[in-house]
């Protein structure tokens, strides 16, 4: 198959198995929008070799035309540790750092533009299915709050709580997925501070456990979860002074670079 029948595939299999009626638009641009909303709301259950095969080589397609980015085109701006402004599904490092919510399964909003739908969808849905199989209720302890999906149960995770993943059609070896805290009002407390250093920390803490030797973290809390800019990038700093690996700060926002650019540079 060439890209445009392999794609079309991708999207009637999931067409069919999510029960939906759509047509298929005529541009590739289009067809890959379309894909990525399927994706994005694909309840886990199994999928078919012949699926899998066509969907990585479509996602594998759409990163070469990202272009990959290794530590070693990473200009350090003097600042230790790195610092990267764009695109963290583009990264080829050990680990990279998913801003997961509680149901820790990707983002189910189609076509959003937040971080965890970006990775997911660049991954592909074995990443769904591994988050799915580690979230599952009965492989968890019972205190934690439970929902039901497709006839299976699943558990929430907690904020602060990190899971390893690998990272299937992502330059990178692993995604690090943690929940940070919400701030409603804007106005995070000491324990939602501290909460977030564990996401820092956790997170520091699985990677060095499976042997990678560098992770780039994204903005956690902040964006979509409210957490303000300033004070988040302060605590990421902190927890990662004395880590044993090499970090890079992945910053997406104009904001985000001069405030990390700032603190690194007084580091």
């Amino acid at each position: 198959m060439d890209r445009i029948e392999n794609i079309d595939f991708c999207i009637r299999y999931l067409l069919e198995h999510n029960r939906i009626q759509a047509d298929i638009p005529a541009k590739l641009a289009e067809k890959q929008r379309l894909l990525r909303a399927l994706m994005n709301v694909w309840e886990p259950q199994p999928l078919s070799r012949e699926f899998l095969r066509a969907q990585d080589a479509e996602l594998q397609a759409q990163l070469q035309d990202k272009g990959v980015v290794s530590l070693e085109d990473i200009s350090a701006s003097g600042c230790t540790p790195l610092l990267w402004q764009g695109d963290i599904t583009r990264l080829r490092v050990d680990a990279i750092v998913n801003a997961a919510n509680s149901r820790m399964m990707g983002c189910w909003h189609p076509l959003h533009a937040c971080i965890d739908n970006c990775i997911h969808s660049a991954a592909g849905l074995q990443l769904r299915a591994e988050c799915a199989e580690a979230m599952s209720g009965a492989e968890c302890p019972p205190v934690h709050p439970e929902y039901t999906m497709g006839g299976t149960t699943y558990r929430h995770a907690f904020t602060s709580e990190a899971l390893i993943t690998e990272a299937y059609n992502l330059p990178c070896r692993h995604v690090l997925h943690t929940v940070g805290p919400i701030i409603p009002d804007g106005v995070p407390t000491r324990k939602q501070e501290e909460q977030l250093a564990n996401c820092y920390r956790n997170c520091l803490g699985l990677a060095e456990a499976n042997g990678c030797r560098s992770i780039a973290f994204c903005c956690i809390s902040t964006g979509e979860f409210h957490f303000p800019n300033r004070r988040a990038a302060e605590i990421a700093v902190e927890a990662c002074k004395d880590a044993t690996i090499k970090v890079v700060f992945n910053i997406f926002k104009d904001i985000d670079y001069d405030i990390y650019r700032e603190l690194l540079g007084k580091a």
